[in-house]
């Protein structure tokens, strides 16, 4: 497995990963191995996966091959995509859709973050799309990447500071988990800068006058 993680911050949007694969019990880490990355880059676009091995190789031959039918610049233009591509998986990679027989849509079997000059995404198995506003992560490193962001968010002004500090966490107790990692970051369009730095309150409250 992995730990991949976004954050936005102070105008910047930023993605990071680890660079550990393993097949089983045996680790498969950037010392024995050429291609490590896990973040693929597409025009102005980051993309990580996690999940299996294989989802590397299909990703890059995606990229280079279907390229007219990708759009990552908003929560709908990247929903509309991961339906093309669930096709794609199937009918040109024999991806196995199958999911439990208690769920209502196949599985596209691949987890992604995204980070581009619009923000920070995630897209999920079964094609549903997130746009957050300050940080995720996924992967098996996942539990100690989020709470290592929510310990730093607000104490950091680095948002690249801040995606290190989940990666090394992730690294220090996940045991699928290992350094180096890779960390990649860009300026989001003013447009899509936000002020994320004010909490959310608790509490939502609505009162009839």
């Amino acid at each position: 497995m992995s730990s991949l993680v976004v954050v936005k911050k102070g105008g910047m949007a930023v993605i990071a990963a680890d660079s550990l694969t393993t097949f089983g019990r045996i680790k498969f880490g950037r010392k024995y191995q050429r291609h490590s990355e896990k973040i693929h880059n597409y025009e102005n676009c980051y993309i990580g996966i996690v999940g299996d091995a294989a989802h590397s190789n299909v990703f890059e031959n995606i990229l280079e091959h279907y390229n007219e039918e990708l759009k990552f610049d908003s929560r709908r233009h990247i929903f509309e995509t991961y339906l093309r591509l669930h096709e794609i998986l199937k009918d040109k990679f024999h991806l196995n859709p199958a999911a439990a027989d208690d769920m209502a849509y196949q599985s596209s079997q691949i987890d992604a973050l995204i980070a581009n000059e619009h923000g920070i995404f995630g897209m999920f198995e079964f094609r549903e799309v997130h746009e957050f506003e300050k940080f995720w992560a996924i992967g098996s490193g996942k539990a100690y990447a989020l709470g290592a962001m929510f310990a730093t968010y607000d104490s950091f002004d680095d948002p690249v500071e801040i995606a290190r500090v989940a990666i090394m966490a992730s690294c220090e107790f996940d045991n699928a988990c290992e350094l180096p990692m890779n960390v990649y970051s860009l300026q989001l369009k003013p447009e899509d800068v936000q002020d994320t730095t004010e909490g959310i309150p608790l509490i939502n409250q609505s009162i009839a006058r």
